[in-house]
Formats: structure tokens, C-alpha cells, sequence
């Protein structure tokens, strides 16, 4: 496998998108954007995460299997989240439980 070297100055731009990227997550949420608020800064973490991966975890610079091993944990996650949010969906927020009742 090849070595790369990733120069400094790459770092410290990745640092720098990441720091202002939470600040325009800050700054987003004194803003009422009304059901835009959610997605906006959802939008803003997943495109942080990427960063992450890419650089940090040096994704960018390794093997296609690597890819297909990154974008697995991916799949993953969702399928759990899925998976989450049907069991979260599926309760019956109503009725109070019956041991409640007695």
C-alpha cells in the first residue's frame, strides 16, 4: 500500500470548515426557520461526519474496500435507526399503561 502524506495545512482547513460549520449550526438555531430548522442542521452534521471520515479517518486516500467497508457502517447505522424509529413510532403514547391505572 502506498503512504501518503497529508500536509498540514490541509488539516488545519479541515479544522477550519469544521469549526465554522458549528458555528453556522449555532447561529442556525437562533434562527426560526420553522420545519427548515431539523433538516438544516442535520444537513450541517452529516456533511461534518463527512469531513471526518474522509480526512480524519483517511478514507479518502485508502483502498476501495475501505469505501465498501466505510459505506457498510453506514448502512448499518441507518438500519438501526430504522429499526429505532419503527419501535418509537409503533407505541401507544395515548393510554396510559394499565398498571398505571389500578
Amino acid at each position: 500500500m502506498d503512504n501518503h502524506v497529508v500536509p498540514v495545512k490541509l488539516y488545519a482547513t479541515i479544522v477550519g470548515c469544521l469549526f465554522s460549520l458549528t458555528v453556522i449550526t449555532v447561529l442556525a438555531a437562533f434562527v426560526e426557520l420553522g420545519a427548515l430548522n431539523t433538516p438544516l442542521a442535520i444537513g450541517i452534521a452529516i456533511l461534518k461526519a463527512t469531513l471526518v471520515v474522509l480526512f480524519f479517518m483517511h478514507v479518502r486516500y485508502n483502498t476501495p474496500l475501505m469505501w465498501v467497508y466505510a459505506a457498510a457502517g453506514f448502512f448499518m447505522l441507518l438500519i438501526f435507526l430504522a429499526l429505532l424509529l419503527q419501535d418509537y413510532m409503533s407505541r401507544d403514547w395515548e393510554r396510559p399503561p394499565v398498571e398505571f391505572l389500578l
